[in-house]
């Protein structure tokens, strides 16, 4: 098994369980064919470097997998069966990057782990009297 790293952008179009029902499809994907999912990160909506198809904004998602290399062929034709991706990079891992994307997930995991438990709180509370 290689490690592969992939990145795709969805249609700005999309509503947010829309967006979420696309990425669960990909993942779906990944677990029907013995892919190991080991990382998952969602950017949100970012702007593209070039208008893609008239929009100039699109859902950015990253996953980082374990799979067989005949499996990205299938990943492949499903990202361009599905018209709510615009575009799609695939590429595998050698192993410095493999460990680059290790450390670049500890070092993430542990600023997430150094806010303050008041700013976590203030922001929960704010989302709360926005909601009501």
């Amino acid at each position: 098994m290689n490690y592969y790293e992939t990145v795709f952008i969805l249609t700005p179009v999309l509503s947010d369980d829309q967006m979420k029902e696309a990425v669960e499809k990909f993942k779906g994907i990944l677990a029907e064919n013995n892919a190991e999912l080991v990382n998952e990160e969602l950017w949100g909506l970012r702007k593209l470097a070039y208008p893609i198809q008239k929009k100039s904004t699109g859902f950015y998602c990253l996953f980082e997998f374990k799979a067989e290399p005949s499996f990205i062929k299938k990943l492949d034709i499903a990202f361009r069966r599905d018209e709510r991706v615009i575009r799609f990079l695939t590429f595998r891992l050698d192993k410095y990057a493999v460990e680059y994307a290790e450390k670049r997930r500890r070092t993430r995991a542990e600023k997430a782990s150094q806010i303050p438990a008041e700013t976590v709180e203030a922001v929960e509370e704010a989302v709360e009297v926005k909601e009501n």
